[in-house]
């Protein structure tokens, strides 16, 4: 794989998201929420790339994946108004099929090929699965955490912006109620990862994205997580209660401690 390789796939995902544009402000809203996003996944890949010492050629892999992992996001807004796997298609999935269908790596080996589709398929995967290569793992670990870190960003500032300007998809059409359940404030609290089908509101879904720091991979990606104060950022705007702060210091300090130790 060579750097006119990465230029193809850029300007191949460039002009496939122009075929979203539309007069619509809510519509264009949520596709240039999901445009953006893909280009700071792929930033924030080099972060965790150079952090990691990965070689010039896993890199140029690793930037496929970036700009790819989230493709399956434009057909899926287009045809069911929402960003919730669930209740429309799963996008990784579909952006898995998009990439065959429209041959974006028929020029590439048979070994990258694999290592990046198998890496798009899964990137959304609740773990890791264990019947992968160890390279594609590699690989997959990493969009992961590229992946939480500018997540955690867009909905930092989701939270902080007027109801009538945010990209109305972002949010999975849950109920922004003023409690958080008591199994998901529990999860947190034991260090462990919240399932989106236990989410039932906003703040629900604040403290799922929270537990994530217990699925980042590597020691630059935790590096960036507490430079970039996400954790506390998006605690922010959870309510100050006692179970809150107990789940929020419990990440806190998972996450001091894998930098520590690195």
């Amino acid at each position: 794989m060579n750097v006119q390789n990465v230029a193809e796939i850029q300007k191949w995902f460039s002009d496939y998201c122009r075929g979203f544009d539309s007069d619509e402000e809510d519509f264009r809203r949520n596709m240039t929420l999901k445009e953006d996003h893909t280009y700071r996944v792929r930033s924030n890949t080099f972060k965790i790339g150079q952090g990691e010492d990965l070689a010039p050629e896993d890199m140029l892999i690793a930037e496929s994946i970036s700009l790819l992992h989230d493709v399956g996001r434009f057909e899926q807004y287009r045809q069911f108004k929402t960003f919730r796997d669930s209740v429309s298609v799963n996008h990784a999935q579909l952006g898995a099929k998009i990439i065959e269908d429209h041959e974006v790596l028929s020029s590439l080996l048979p070994r990258e090929r694999s290592i990046i589709n198998r890496a798009v398929e899964s990137h959304n995967a609740f773990s890791v699965p264990g019947d992968f290569s160890e390279e594609t793992q590699f690989f997959l670990k990493l969009i992961r955490d590229a992946d939480k870190l500018d997540i955690w960003r867009v909905f930092i500032e989701y939270f902080r912006q007027p109801a009538h300007e945010r990209a109305s998809a972002a949010g999975l059409d849950l109920p922004d109620k003023p409690k958080c359940s008591p199994g998901v404030l529990e999860q947190v609290a034991n260090g462990e990862m919240v399932r989106l089908s236990a989410v039932k509101t906003l703040n629900d879904f604040k403290l799922m994205q929270l537990a994530w720091v217990y699925d980042l991979n590597f020691s630059a990606s935790f590096a960036l997580l507490l430079e970039r104060q996400c954790i506390e950022e998006l605690a922010e705007s959870l309510p100050a209660e006692s179970l809150v702060v107990k789940a929020v210091e419990a990440v806190l300090s998972f996450a001091y401690g894998k930098v520590q130790k690195a």
